[in-house]
């Protein structure tokens, strides 16, 4: 009780009520001595149902400060919610639905944490065994050694230094977007430079391989970042020549419809594995027919940078090929 004494929103009520409770009695006295017993005994009624409710209010009040307590020492499981009406139970649910946030928000720190130490340990085993292979190769190399050798172990380490200057760039890509660190440009382009701009880097490849690639571009434009949007489909063309086999044919189409702009790579090589297609956006994720170099980062940064430019990608596969669409909304 002494508590709420100290309260000075409390200490000015009571004493608005007791300078009332003085009034009502000199006033009562005018009247006759029994009115002015009767005000003073009602206003040290009313005045003592004030401290209760004040008492009240305070003790609920002290279980709403120990529930906090709790809620930062990691107990959610409390429920403090009523179905009551008032000013309190208006608080109580408030606070209960910011500890299913809290909740929630912690739930998702710790799978991200979960992730970030996954992916952690497969960029040190895609690291570790280029390096080791180099490390090997730089011994062999230091001793007596055929020419051809030499050269063949040299080739070698180049393909190995240039694959993790690979990883280490899509890697920093990566963590540029989850940063939220890239500032998508919103140009109008034409569709087709786009999709010639993400051909280019894998023409030779497919010359060498024997595949056909069709394009069935129609002269519209659509609005996208150009640079990132062919980065996005260079990931996702080199995943289609991986799997096509040679002679093999790789096709891409734009349509132009009323609310979004879809772009369409398809192959005609050997499908992705039905379980592996809830995953194979998934950053780090090697399906059953994924190559010896594969890394399983090319189709996770391309989910990225479609998903940060509010498009979606999708995919759908079977034995005669693979079919991956890209939607850029207007």
């Amino acid at each position: 009780m002494m508590r709420i004494l100290r309260n000075r929103e409390v200490l000015v009520a009571l004493g608005i009520m007791l300078l009332i409770a003085a009034v009502g009695v000199i006033g009562g006295l005018f009247v006759s001595a029994v009115v002015a017993r009767i005000v003073g005994a009602v206003s040290l009624v009313l005045i003592l149902v004030f401290l209760l409710f004040a008492w009240w209010r305070y003790r609920e009040l002290d279980r709403l400060s120990d529930y906090l307590l709790r809620v930062v020492e990691g107990d959610y499981g409390l429920d403090i919610r009523d179905n009551a009406e008032g000013e309190l139970s208006i608080l109580k649910s408030e606070i209960y639905k910011v500890t299913v946030m809290l909740n929630e928000q912690a739930a998702a720190l710790r799978r991200e944490k979960g992730s970030l130490a996954d992916a952690l340990s497969d960029i040190s085993h895609q690291l570790k065994t280029p390096l080791t292979s180099m490390f090997v190769m730089t011994d062999l190399l230091c001793g007596e050694l055929p020419e051809a050798k030499r050269v063949e172990f040299t080739d070698r380490l180049r393909s190995q230094l240039e694959r993790i200057q690979w990883l280490l760039t899509c890697l920093l890509k990566l963590s540029k977007l989850d940063a939220g660190a890239v500032e998508f440009r919103k140009d109008k382009v034409a569709a087709k430079e786009v999709i010639a701009a993400a051909c280019e880097p894998l023409l030779i490849v497919m010359e060498l391989k024997g595949q056909k690639l069709t394009l069935d571009c129609p002269g519209f434009e659509f609005v996208c970042d150009p640079h990132w949007t062919a980065e996005a489909l260079v990931n996702i063309l080199k995943n289609c020549v991986e799997h096509t086999p040679t002679g093999g044919e790789i096709r891409i189409s734009a349509v132009d419809y009323p609310l979004y702009t879809e772009i369409i790579v398809e192959d005609n090589g050997g499908g992705i594995d039905q379980a592996d297609l809830p995953y194979i956006f998934n950053r780090f994720y090697r399906g059953k027919n994924a190559g010896e170099d594969s890394i399983g980062i090319g189709l996770a940064m391309a989910k990225g940078i479609v998903a940060a430019q509010g498009g979606s990608i999708d995919v759908r596969s079977d034995s005669k090929g693979s079919r991956f669409m890209l939607r850029f909304y207007r």
